[in-house]
């Protein structure tokens, strides 16, 4: 049993060149619409485990055209980094993981489906004749359980998870969970995996509305924690859903409304929600950081924010983040490698010729970084430039 299939027209599109997919596709002729399931943040009571979707896409979703996955690929696939899934597990079997998963205690069970779709936004395997992949296609997993077997989480449970995988070596840790307590307990532990040189990236809110203060922005935590790059989602229209939980205050916005990835047992699911713009971060920071290792973890945070493009929260640029050469660069410093100034499709509000900043990135970057950094009074009042998360106001849970 899944949950309701969602039927996508304008965020999957057909892939370039894709060989027909074995199983029948999701749709025939000329009809355009993908019906997906909808994959579940956590499990009622009496409802079963999320069984396999039957349908298998051919179609390039619309976050992999947004973020320009396949130039980006040319530069980092994520090699060498470890990145921790703290979520409801990740299931280890589905192929386009496949070994490249260690699970921590009975992590490689996933009931509920949420850490193994997340796990695909991050890590899917490229395959020829899919269009679904993961940002980091080549970087291992370490699952982590941050819930129950049905999905909800608890501060000790993601608080110990942080610690966990900082303590196997994880260099980024996304947490799927947004949690409205638990500020000094999570707060301990990212302090914990910010020792080990460990970036945790977490929702800025909830995927569905808590019970109580559904309306009212409010901080959650890990995200609102120093040291966590916190992430809100928006959609293939550059917006967020009008029921979407208030974000209080985030750092980077990136695709999350209506996104497609693996779930457990096999098959493609679509999924909506900070948690998944969280898992999009948690990608690109691998990238990040095969790329460039001799980045911290706090430097890549702040090269995240800085790179991103321009808005009130700014979006996710990975090719930006890093393609660009760092005007602050120490002399001698190794160049980036020439880069194809070709434009890629533009199907979103954000035009995502990110051209621009691998041909003048000297001047576009350090604009668009003062821009962004310096003047962002953000009522988070996180300062990127500052180490150890100063500056961030008081919060009561």
């Amino acid at each position: 049993m899944v949950a309701p299939a969602v039927a996508l027209s304008t965020v999957l599109a057909p892939s370039a060149g894709a060989r027909a997919p074995a199983a029948p596709p999701a749709s025939s002729g000329s009809d355009p619409v993908v019906s997906l399931p909808r994959i579940p943040s956590a499990l009622k009571d009496g409802r079963p485990c999320t069984g396999a979707s039957e349908v298998t896409t051919d179609r390039v979703p619309w976050s992999r055209r947004s973020l320009g996955l396949d130039r980006l690929w040319d530069l980092s696939q994520g090699q060498g980094i470890t990145v921790a899934v703290v979520d409801t597990g990740v299931d280890a079997d589905v192929r386009a993981l496949a070994g490249r998963v260690t699970a921590l205690g009975d992590a490689a069970r996933d009931c509920v489906g949420h850490g193994t779709f997340a796990a695909g936004l991050v890590a899917a395997a490229r395959t020829e004749g899919v269009g679904v992949a993961g940002l980091a296609p080549q970087v291992r997993l370490l699952a982590v359980r941050g819930t129950d077997e049905r999905g909800t989480p608890s501060a000790e449970r993601v608080a110990q998870g942080i610690r966990s995988a900082a303590d196997q070596g994880a260099g980024v840790i996304y947490v799927g969970s947004a949690l409205a307590d638990g500020r000094q307990q999570l707060t301990e532990a990212v302090a914990h995996a910010a020792s080990r040189d460990a970036l945790v990236i977490a929702p800025a809110a909830p995927d569905t509305p808590p019970e109580q203060d559904g309306a009212r922005p409010r901080p959650y935590w890990p995200a609102f924690a120093p040291r966590v790059l916190s992430v809100v989602d928006h959609g293939p229209g550059g917006t967020r859903p009008e029921d979407a939980v208030p974000v209080f205050s985030a750092d980077l916005a990136a695709p999350g409304g209506l996104v497609v990835s693996t779930g457990p047992r096999g098959g493609h699911f679509i999924g909506s929600g900070p948690s998944f713009a969280a898992a999009h971060v948690a990608g690109s920071a691998a990238l990040l950081r095969a790329y460039h290792p001799e980045l911290s973890a706090v430097e890549v945070s702040r090269r995240l924010v800085a790179y991103g493009y321009p808005a009130d929260i700014p979006l996710l640029d990975p090719y930006a983040a890093l393609a660009a050469i760092d005007p602050a660069a120490p002399a001698g410093a190794p160049a980036v490698p020439p880069v194809k100034v070709t434009a890629p499709p533009s199907e979103t509000p954000r035009n995502r010729s990110l051209t621009v900043a691998a041909a003048v990135s000297g001047l576009l970057v350090l604009v668009a970084g003062a821009a962004v950094v310096i003047p962002r009074g953000r009522a988070r009042g996180w300062r990127p430039g500052g180490p150890d998360g100063a500056g961030r106001p008081q919060a009561t849970t």
